[in-house]
């Protein structure tokens, strides 16, 4: 599974070559804590790549959530809207945000993969 990892914390499943999914990593939400609410986007919004895509509260601070690479919202996670704390127990798989069309699918070769994350992480 083509899964990449942005400097802020997020993650995005390319495994479909024109929709990806987008969620927070372990480590950002060891970070902020238990998760009590996600601010999520409008479905048909479209962002640039680095732009605010919405906000995530926990009890300890709020983050905002970057857009990876530049997208339309297509569908968002209704159950973590129910569940914020899908986040904390399972933000890779279904603590996930959203998922977009992607705009341009070359924005993908500037992300990294899990061993230069896991490097970024460590030396955090």
């Amino acid at each position: 599974m083509p899964v990449l990892y942005t400097t802020d914390h997020e993650w995005i499943d390319t495994s479909d070559a024109t929709l990806a999914t987008v969620g927070i990593t372990h480590h950002a939400q060891d970070a902020l804590g238990d998760v009590v609410f996600v601010d999520l986007p409008a479905l048909g919004a479209s962002f640039k790549k680095g732009d605010v895509a919405g906000v995530v509260e926990s009890v300890k601070a709020a983050a905002d959530l970057y857009m990876p690479v530049a997208g339309e919202v297509v569908e968002v996670n209704e159950a973590l809207r129910a569940d914020p704390s899908l986040a904390n127990t399972d933000p890779e798989a279904s603590g996930w945000f959203f998922k977009l069309k992607l705009a341009d699918t070359t924005e993908t070769a500037a992300l990294m993969d899990r061993t230069a994350y896991d490097e970024i992480v460590k030396n955090a």
